[in-house]
């Protein structure tokens, strides 16, 4: 058994995983206490094969190939799921996670129920090299997301968590964008339990971007379904009716301006 868990989703990330995994074990201050595990969407790339390797070398790693799931979401909780530690870390395969930050999330777990990868602290700074559209959409998701929590950053896919709370929490969406918002407004996790941990964005190196268009979709179904499930259904139709009829006035307002 392992106290310390770390869960990699990925999909044709064979270039990263040799990288992440030794970076990773480098600088765990307890590394025999500390399991990895890859959850992989069948990318048939040679990732299950360098996993092999990395095991023979005395890595604790390991590979869940998935045939039938798909999506992001749902790989990192059938990885939670499958952890053995009872401190858990999420992070993305493409290194824009910086395996070095590991140790303070699970430091910080010990303490709190919820960690979360802040990109936006006066300590860290944006890779200069990280694209201007990318950093409008990212701006803008979070905009539409500060209505449901307070953390400054619910966008990140960096994050740690309690195993005990994913094991209560109900009605995770599975097929959604932003696993950790979802995690943080359905385990009802209480502000004074939940901590930040800065962390300095990289840029993707090997691979390529998983962010389109059917996935911003798929967070604004997200978000729907989030606003819903916190406010209820009636507060958010009229939320939604009042600022129809706000958008309504200011444009007769305009247009009399114009006449």
């Amino acid at each position: 058994m392992v106290d310390f868990s770390v869960i990699v989703p990925a999909y044709h990330e064979h270039a990263n995983i040799r990288p992440l995994t030794t970076r990773l074990f480098a600088a765990l201050d307890e590394p025999k206490n500390a399991e990895l595990i890859f959850v992989d969407d069948n990318s048939r790339d040679g990732s299950v094969e360098e996993v092999e390797k990395l095991k023979a070398e005395g890595y604790n790693v390991d590979i869940i190939v998935r045939t039938k799931e798909r999506g992001l979401s749902s790989a990192v909780i059938r990885g939670f799921m499958d952890a053995q530690g009872k401190y858990l870390v999420c992070m993305d395969a493409d290194l824009q996670h910086p395996p070095e930050r590991v140790p303070a999330f699970f430091h910080a777990l010990k303490s709190n129920a919820f960690v979360l990868g802040t990109r936006y602290s006066p300590e860290v700074s944006m890779d200069k090299d990280w694209p201007l559209i990318r950093r409008v959409i990212s701006a803008g998701a979070r905009m539409l997301a500060r209505p449901l929590t307070t953390v400054s950053d619910p966008m990140s896919g960096f994050f740690g968590i309690q195993k005990d709370y994913v094991l209560k929490a109900k009605n995770v969406n599975a097929q959604g964008f932003k696993i950790a918002l979802d995690l943080l407004i359905k385990t009802e996790i209480p502000t004074t339990s939940i901590a930040e941990v800065p962390f300095s964005f990289g840029v993707r190196t090997v691979g390529e971007s998983k962010l389109t268009g059917k996935v911003m979709v798929y967070y604004l179904d997200q978000l729907k379904e989030l606003y819903f499930y916190k406010f209820g259904a009636v507060t958010c139709v009229l939320v939604l009716l009042l600022l129809a009829v706000l958008a309504v006035l200011s444009l007769v307002y305009l247009v009399s301006l114009v006449l």
